[in-house]
């Protein structure tokens, strides 16, 4: 006679709702991480990581081992997106404001981020895909300068490498007390770039 096995359970069954706990929380851990890094930067804990995502700071440890862990895979994920704006800035046809855009951008999403700011000033922390996002970007930037370039938008000395120092400059400006609205930082960015659009025949270029 065959065995009855009408009620029991699908063989399987107890250790796929195991995985998806797992799943879960690590998606948990991830969205408060972005919250606490962004609001609090860098010295944020993971004790204050899982406080705000009302777990136990066990569970939060068994994902990431430790903060530099959790730090790189939540700032890989920002910077990722951040190329893909870069990649996608390719596509429009004015490549100066394609450009301009993908400027304000990236430094709007980085005004509300403190900790991405901390990290891209410090970059103290390292990683595969964190090396990876940030070639991506430099490379996105060398193509969209090439471009302006070559549409005759860009002043004559201004390459790719200037990009690095433009965005140190802005971060500076948000870091005022008196920057608690984007209209300053903005205001500054549209100085810098008025001073990288191409001039009249005659005038000089960058020294």
């Amino acid at each position: 006679m065959e065995k009855e096995t009408r009620g029991e359970a699908p063989v399987g069954a107890g250790a796929r709702r195991p995985r998806r706990d797992a799943e879960l929380n690590r998606r948990r851990i991830m969205q408060a991480a972005r919250e606490v890094f962004a609001a609090r930067g860098l010295q944020a804990t993971l004790n204050d990581v899982a406080h705000h995502a009302g777990l136990g700071v066990g569970t939060v440890y068994r994902k990431f081992p430790d903060k530099e862990t959790l730090a790189v895979a939540v700032f890989t994920g920002e910077l990722d997106e951040i190329a893909e704006m870069a990649r996608a800035a390719l596509a429009r046809d004015d490549a100066f404001a394609a450009l301009a855009g993908f400027l304000e951008g990236a430094l709007g999403r980085a005004a509300h981020n403190r900790g991405l700011r901390e990290l891209m000033r410090r970059g103290e922390f390292g990683g595969e895909g964190f090396a990876r996002a940030r070639r991506e970007i430099a490379g996105h930037c060398e193509s969209l300068i090439d471009r302006a370039r070559a549409q005759g938008a860009l002043r004559e000395g201004v390459t790719a490498a200037d990009i690095a120092p433009i965005a140190a400059m802005i971060d500076a400006v948000m870091t005022l007390p008196e920057s608690g609205s984007s209209a300053l930082w903005r205001r500054y960015l549209a100085i810098i770039l008025d001073g990288l659009r191409a001039r009249p025949a005659g005038q000089p270029p960058l020294p």
